[in-house]
């Protein structure tokens, strides 16, 4: 036989194989009022099936998942399905008035969409307002039947899912935040899987616990699910193998302590080879803006050896040891962490090196000047804003951005979104006050099919510098270079890595700094980018990509389906 027939026979044939495995997992979210009882108080919150954290969803690369959403809360509501390219399915993907109206309650809706080409720890959330505080799960990605990871096999997998925690309703602390225009009440406990742990009072029974075996290669999928608040991630005694970030595996390094923004995801490989005893996982904040207030308390978990020996006194297992963790605006730690991060070049494909569209947005907040009173209670009698390139984004509310799109509704949406700031100006330094207040605007930037991006990100010093992770829906990224100050182009083009750049949908903009982002624009329809921090997503923080049809029936927006939740 013809070598090249024989191995295109190969080819079809293991095509065919990994086709037959694949499997359609069909699962029912009701979304609902649920007690729950934290530090000391039982309050009644959103949940998904009355858990807390919501269900974790567990599927292989190839498979399908349908999951029919029924919405028992009082409250409007979507679910996004955050990492997953969402290729043909746009709307499936779930940001409220972008993608879909929200789920009305005692309505329902069914997201379908297959999981094409990607592996690793994804996760879902609410994407209404700030309900995705309490609403949210682990989206595990394994790899196709017979396909390997690349590292050693863990011996067990551990889901851990970092979030905030708040006393009072969640939507209650949104609308006063909107009323006011004032910053948000920081949470008052933050959550490892949930529990906030024993260092928090009335939580001895709240604190998650995981057990290994000595020698156990244990694999820990870390998500960071708060909904304000960026947070460090370390063990005590043991040292953590970074394997995976967003769904995209990385080349091994080894670090004492990670460090994810809201919406970030990270693989950790961790060998159980300490003494039999009870050691800490511990999380707390990392903060960036200048003078602002957030949750300075510590959240922890527990892991435990399953041989640990009882103290004679007590008869009871010893205290766990507490491990040391950076100063909460330990950027230098941040830093150093970030940049050893590399892909796995062979699994990410080809990094884009001619570029059709250059684009350059700032990133950063603003104050709105209003009359003096109870809904201007922002700095010297403001309101907080927030924007990309000056323009504060303003969700649509009579209809979604995709539908608009796809049904030709005017008046709707401009495509005008600025490529580069209306104003250049000194973005990291002392901005003037002119510059301050943003327009409220809904504009949409419109890329032609197949194109090549790169998007420079930039922070600004207006009201202050900040570490601001931005999550781009339908896509994954390259992020060729990272740095402090302002972007260069004649200094820190030369410095990029397009080698074995990282590949992530949710990157950290450093404070005080820039990223630059690359990727292909292969994913037609309405696709938001925002910062994953929610008060800033609420002011403004947020744009979306317009992505034009390609030229065949496979590269344009399907129709909606038949259930897509009026508006």
């Amino acid at each position: 036989m013809d070598p090249f027939k024989f191995i295109g026979l190969l080819l079809v044939l293991s095509f065919a194989i990994s086709s037959a495995n694949a499997e359609t997992h069909f699962h029912e979210f009701v979304v609902q009022t649920t007690p729950v009882k934290r530090l000391c108080n039982t309050n009644n919150i959103i949940t998904v099936n009355g858990q807390f954290p919501g269900p974790t969803l567990e599927v292989r690369d190839g498979d399908t998942l349908v999951i029919k959403v029924i919405n028992s809360a009082r409250y409007n509501v979507t679910l996004h399905w955050h990492g997953i390219r969402q290729m043909r399915t746009p709307w499936a993907d779930g940001p409220e008035y972008v993608t879909q109206c929200p789920i009305q309650p005692g309505g329902s809706y069914t997201y379908r969409f297959p999981i094409e080409n990607q592996d690793g720890t994804l996760w879902w959330h609410a994407h209404s307002r700030w309900l995705r505080a309490t609403v949210y799960g682990a989206l595990i990605i394994y790899p196709k039947l017979g396909v390997p990871y690349p590292f050693q096999k863990p011996n067990k997998e551990i889901p851990i899912l970092l979030g905030e925690w708040w006393n009072r309703d969640i939507i209650s602390v949104l609308r006063q935040a909107q009323f006011t225009g004032a910053a948000p009440n920081v949470s008052d406990a933050y959550t490892i899987n949930g529990k906030p742990g024993d260092l928090y009072k009335c939580s001895s029974k709240e604190t998650a616990k995981f057990y290994v075996k000595f020698g156990e290669n244990v694999l820990l999928r870390v998500i960071n699910a708060a909904l304000n608040q960026e947070l460090f991630f370390t063990v005590a005694n043991h040292m953590l193998t970074v394997v995976g970030n967003d769904a995209a595996y990385n080349k091994p390094f080894t670090t004492r302590v990670i460090m994810l923004g809201p919406g970030q995801t990270t693989n950790v490989l961790l060998t159980a080879n300490q003494p039999a005893g009870r050691y800490y996982m511990v999380t707390r904040a990392y903060a960036t803006a200048q003078n602002a207030p957030f949750d300075n308390t510590t959240a922890t978990a527990i892991l435990e050896y399953d041989s640990v020996p009882c103290t004679a006194k007590t008869g009871l297992a010893p205290r766990p040891l507490l491990p040391p963790l950076p100063a909460f605006n330990d950027t230098a730690t941040v830093t150093a962490f970030t940049s050893q991060l590399r892909s796995l070049s062979s699994k990410n494909g080809q990094v884009p090196t001619q570029i059709d569209e250059n684009l350059f947005f700032t990133v950063g907040l603003g104050l709105i000047n209003c009359m003096p009173g109870p809904r201007c209670q922002g700095p010297n009698n403001t309101r907080f804003a927030a924007s990309m390139n000056n323009i504060s984004f303003v969700l649509p509310r009579r209809t979604s951005l995709l539908q608009a799109y796809y049904q030709n509704i005017p008046g709707v949406y401009t495509t005008d979104f600025p490529p580069v700031p209306p104003v250049m100006f000194d973005y990291t330094g002392n901005v003037s006050r002119a510059l301050w207040q943003p327009r409220k605007a809904t504009k949409l930037y419109k890329l032609k099919f197949g194109s090549s991006v790169q998007l420079v990100l930039q922070d600004t010093a207006i009201v202050t510098t900040e570490d601001h992770p931005i999550h781009l829906h339908g896509y994954h990224f390259y992020v060729v270079g990272q740095g402090f100050g302002n972007f260069n182009p004649n200094r820190d083009t030369a410095r990029f890595n397009l080698i074995d750049p990282p590949v992530r949908n949710t990157i950290n903009v450093p404070v005080g700094g820039w990223a630059v982002i690359r990727f292909v624009a292969d994913n037609p329809g309405v696709w938001l980018m925002h910062c994953h921090i929610d008060s800033h997503l609420t002011w403004g923080l947020a744009m979306s990509f317009l992505v034009e049809n390609g030229p065949g029936e496979l590269q344009s927006v399907v129709p909606p389906p038949p259930d897509l939740p009026p508006c």
